[in-house]
Order: C-alpha cells, then sequence, then structure tokens
C-alpha cells in the first residue's frame, strides 16, 4: 500500500526528530577523556599530597595554628578517612542501583565540583564542617598515614579500571544539599579532588610563620 505524499513527508519528519532526540540523550558511559582526566587528578593530588608531607618532622607533622586549626597530621588523617568514605560512597550508588532520572538530577555536577572543592578560603572561611565520621581522631604518625593512603588509593584506581558499567546513571544523596544528587563517576572525582583542597589547607598550616623549622 503507498502512503500518502504527506504522510510519507510526516513520517520523516517524526523520525527525524526520533532520532535527535536519541542523539540528545547523554550517555550513561565515561568517555576515553573521562577516563584519562579521572587518572590525571588521581595522578596530581597523589604527587601534591605527597609531597607536602614528605620528610616533616614530629614537630612539624603535630603543629597547629591554634585550637581550632589542625595540624599537619590532622589534615592529612582526615584526607585519608575522607578519600575511604567518597569511595564508599561510590560503590553504594553503584550497589544502589541505575536511576532513569540520572541525567537530570546530577547535569552540570562535574563543573560544580571542579569549582568549589578545591578552592579554599583563606583559614577555610566558609567552609562546610567535616561529618564527625571522617574528622581526625585518632592521630596517625606519619608513617601509618602515607601506608593508609597509599592501599586506599590502590583499591580506587583498581576499583576505578575494573567498573565497566555506564557507571553516571548510578546515583547517591549527598548529606549537604548543595550538592544534591551526584552519580558514581562524580563521587569518584570527589576523591582527588578533595585532597587538593585540603593539600591546600595542609600549605596554610606550613606557611604560618611559627611552622617549626
Amino acid at each position: 500500500m503507498k502512503i500518502p505524499l504527506i504522510s510519507r513527508g510526516l513520517f520523516a519528519l517524526l523520525l527525524a526528530s526520533g532520532f535527535a532526540f536519541a542523539e540528545d540523550k547523554p550517555d550513561p558511559s565515561l568517555t576515553p577523556e573521562e577516563r584519562a582526566e579521572f587518572r590525571r587528578l588521581l595522578n596530581e593530588s597523589m604527587e601534591m599530597f605527597t609531597g607536602l608531607i614528605s620528610g616533616l618532622s614530629d614537630e612539624q607533622w603535630n603543629f597547629k595554628q591554634n585550637d581550632q586549626r589542625w595540624s599537619v597530621g590532622e589534615c592529612a588523617e582526615h584526607i585519608v578517612r575522607a578519600e575511604e568514605l567518597l569511595l564508599q560512597w561510590a560503590k553504594d550508588a553503584i550497589a544502589d542501583g541505575p536511576k532513569a532520572d540520572w541525567a537530570e538530577k546530577t547535569k552540570g555536577k562535574i563543573e560544580f565540583l571542579n569549582k568549589v572543592m578545591p578552592n579554599r578560603n583563606p583559614g577555610g572561611a566558609g567552609g562546610a564542617q567535616a561529618p564527625f565520621e571522617i574528622r581526625p581522631s585518632e592521630h596517625w604518625d606519619r608513617a601509618t598515614t602515607i601506608k593508609k593512603y597509599f592501599a586506599l588509593r590502590g583499591e580506587v584506581l583498581a576499583y576505578f579500571e575494573t567498573l565497566d558499567l555506564p557507571i553516571k546513571e548510578y546515583t547517591k544523596d549527598h548529606p549537604f544539599p548543595v550538592f544534591n544528587t551526584l552519580n558514581a563517576h562524580q563521587w569518584l572525582v570527589y576523591i582527588p579532588l578533595h585532597t587538593i583542597r585540603h593539600s591546600r589547607q595542609i600549605v596554610e598550616v606550613k606557611e604560618d610563620p611559627n611552622f617549626p623549622k
């Protein structure tokens, strides 16, 4: 049966529109560029953090500017504890299964994380209070901190490299409303960005005129 010309034209228009909608739908899989960028962030943050804590004496490790500020050792413990929790939250997002509304809820969040996470106000002014479970509480020495950090970073990288899923469609809500919902990719990117943020806090401590020589 022949399709009338106007119907065939309408059919072609609808078909083209359908393809356009399909092309506009975000892809939940990571691109090669996104994978490379994550590896770059892991390396950059690791080099920054380990370089800042390398070779410090016990006096330097434990120096506090005042009772309200963390020492280098406390910043370092917080970094390790936070990386462990953030990795778990990425795993939780995967375990909870894919979400149909992932694209709407997580749109623009990578750009937001890149903007706000690495950048600290002087003295940490206006920053959020760290959740209780990742505050420094055990006063690790430098050797213990470094051992834990490298073991954890190995776990982060291994987890990322073995993920064979469209991980952007797996989400978990952040406890702070400013972030709302993040997907598994964003939770993983959060790890090195958070480490860069608090490595800069270590820089502040080391630049204090009273920091031990």
